[in-house]
């Protein structure tokens, strides 16, 4: 059920053009899983919504960063 229009929004992040759509109740990010830390990151650092390439490129840097991290306290 809508609840509302999909909003014109530009990614904080690099600066394209996407339509969000938390306002209708079925945006495309509903999907997407984040860390907490990577969630509390984002808050941070970006003030609104970022696009679904750039939270797909930043998840991604996140579980590469979480695989070095994890392989040098296991080799420590």
């Amino acid at each position: 059920m809508s609840t509302g229009p999909l909003l014109d929004a530009n990614c904080p992040r690099c600066g394209g053009g996407f339509e969000c759509g938390v306002q209708a109740g079925h945006c495309a990010c509903f999907g997407i899983r984040l860390t907490e830390r990577l969630r509390v990151e984002l808050a941070e650092q970006y003030s609104g919504c970022l696009c679904l390439p750039c939270l797909r490129e930043l998840i991604d840097a996140d579980l590469r960063r979480q695989h070095v991290i994890g392989s040098a306290k296991a080799s420590g």
